[in-house]
């Protein structure tokens, strides 16, 4: 049995994106909305995200960085991510 979709909004910290809302349902992403950035860029890592597991995003996506930034929009997807993961931990 599935369990209901989870919408997951997180402030972004030192990228162009504002804010990333995250469709998951068991371990999965369903669908993804980035507000500010480069919106090609984002449209496509909305398009290659769909469908996978959420531990595989944090994988490739997470340590990217932007330029001379720290961090990039995919970086911050991964940490949004963690944090979704270590709050559901932390809930059980």
């Amino acid at each position: 049995m599935q369990n209901e979709p989870e919408i997951i909004q997180y402030q972004t910290h030192g990228t162009c994106c504002q804010m990333m809302q995250v469709a998951v349902q068991d371990g999965k992403i369903l669908d993804a909305e980035f507000y500010g950035g480069c919106n090609g860029n984002l449209k496509g890592i909305k398009g290659l995200i769909k469908g996978m597991d959420i531990d595989e995003v944090i994988e490739r996506l997470q340590g990217i960085t932007c330029g001379a930034k720290p961090t990039s929009c995919p970086d911050q997807l991964a940490k949004c991510l963690i944090e979704y993961k270590n709050k559901k931990a932390a809930s059980v």
